[in-house]
């Protein structure tokens, strides 16, 4: 069966620093509440324990995984909770022991109790967590899996697939990217027209357009916010903030009051050549250093990788096409959005299951492929720029210094999204008939190196940076 995944599953507003250990355990914590009214016990629940396994334990900390049970349990929404008022409920659990349960009614709630650190792995994925509600007669128990890029699933793989599948269908339903060119060689369309009649299964024409919107502006204010705002991120490894160095530099005194005036500033000012690199590190550089500091960002495929997607789309509107519209943003997002699709139906998009190549190398060939149509290239071309795009990220570890989103995570997204501004020019000059590596076999390809890399590379901060940098150094 094909699974039905939405361009807006791939592409979520939500909180940093990560998808899968802090926007999964956060929407878990939420249908964990759901479950609890199912089961008519939400009234009596006296107490809740949470359990986090494998990576969820070993990175939690520095992911942020505890505020995030606390926050979801809290019934705060991820996606519109004002970020400033984040901390304020974080800081009344830990100073009253208290946790106010669906944002209804309080519990008692012990910070450095309730949330138990197990280093070891559950059998299906390496991010498992466990609710577990406590009333006087009795408890009940759940368990939860983050698969990456927010996604969270219960049972195993398949069933999950199966599941959804009885949610919605596709008119075009799409594993591989062979199924996705076949469609587009048939109808006579390019990818994002034949992403755009799927989305219309399910949605009308004025969500898609108003959705695909929101999730650009969100991005947008992110790079806003990001080249805006200097200082030391927390976390302890005190890793200064550059994008706002970067953007002053770059960007003199003109004047502008808000995102939509600065994209404006920005495209009417010329742009250098030499710039024009410094332009998209500041892009990514921007995004990546407000999710490390839990602010809201898209999950692009996931919040680790949150700065590629926005990065490349800005150097195209502003680099690229001055003419370009949100017609153009739109067929860029959607275009992302299925190529992210296909690498986690195929493969992984969880750091936690397949190392960084998972998600800066998952983002870059999203970012390639949407590029490369909105350039003028044909199905055949933005599917070769995402194969080159993934080809040379193969084997990336994810190795985060202090389990921080932070050292190398931040600059990875500058690179990637370097990569796939040139893996899609390679592209367009690239006839397809003399491609030799299609996008499936490099799905396939990251899937099994996914599987052959030991475990200490995988999100763990067991291995590489992680050891042989301590936090003292930095």
């Amino acid at each position: 069966m094909t699974e039905c995944i939405s361009v807006f599953d791939m592409l979520k507003i939500g909180v940093g620093p990560s998808s899968s250990h802090t926007l999964g355990p956060w929407r878990g914590a939420e249908r964990f509440l759901k479950e609890l009214r199912e089961e008519g016990i939400f009234e009596a629940v006296n107490r809740v324990r949470v359990d986090l396994y494998g990576s969820l334990s070993l990175t939690g900390k520095g992911h942020a995984t505890d505020l995030a049970v606390m926050l979801g349990l809290s019934g705060a929404d991820p996606e519109y909770v004002p970020i400033d008022s984040i901390s304020d409920i974080i800081d009344d659990i830990n100073l009253r022991n208290k946790l106010n349960l669906g944002n209804e009614r309080e519990i008692n709630f012990i910070f450095f109790t309730d949330i138990i650190f197990n280093k070891n792995f559950l059998p299906f994925h390496a991010n498992g967590f466990t609710f577990t509600a406590y009333t006087n007669e009795g408890e009940y128990t759940s368990t939860f899996y983050s698969i990456g890029g927010g996604f969270v699933v219960k049972e195993e793989r398949i069933v999950a697939k199966e599941k959804e599948e009885l949610k919605k269908s596709f008119p075009y339903p799409i594993d591989k990217a062979d199924e996705l060119l076949k469609y587009c060689q048939t109808l006579g369309k390019s990818i994002s027209e034949v992403v755009y009649e799927n989305e219309k299964s399910i949605r009308t024409e004025a969500e898609i357009d108003h959705e695909l919107m929101r999730v650009w502006n969100t991005m947008l204010e992110c790079m806003f916010t990001g080249a805006h705002t200097e200082g030391i991120l927390p976390g302890g490894l005190n890793v200064r903030r550059r994008a706002f160095d970067m953007h002053k530099n770059l960007i003199g005194e003109m004047p502008y009051n808000n995102p939509q005036e600065w994209l404006e500033v920005i495209r009417n000012t010329e742009v250098k050549f030499r710039q024009i690199l410094k332009w998209v590190s500041c892009f990514a550089l921007a995004v990546n250093e407000v999710n490390a500091a839990l602010g809201r960002v898209v999950t692009a495929p996931t919040n680790g990788s949150a700065g590629v997607i926005p990065a490349v789309l800005m150097y195209y509107l502003v680099i690229e096409n001055h003419d370009a519209d949100e017609h153009h943003i739109k067929q860029f997002l959607m275009v992302a959005g299925e190529v992210g699709s296909i690498f986690k139906k195929g493969a992984t998009i969880s750091a936690a299951m397949g190392g960084c190549q998972a998600e800066i190398g998952v983002s870059s060939a999203m970012a390639a492929a949407a590029l490369c149509e909105v350039m003028g290239g044909t199905p055949e071309q933005c599917l070769m720029a995402a194969e080159i795009a993934m080809e040379h990220h193969l084997g990336m570890t994810c190795d985060p210094i202090g389990g921080l989103v932070q050292i190398p995570c931040i600059e990875r997204n500058t690179m990637g999204a370097i990569k796939a501004i040139n893996a899609a020019e390679l592209a367009m000059e690239t006839d397809p008939r003399n491609a030799k590596v299609p996008l499936d076999k490099v799905v396939n390809t990251m899937w099994q190196t996914a599987k052959d890399m030991n475990n200490k590379y995988k999100e763990t901060s067991e291995g590489g940076l992680a050891v042989t940098v301590n936090n003292a150094d930095c």
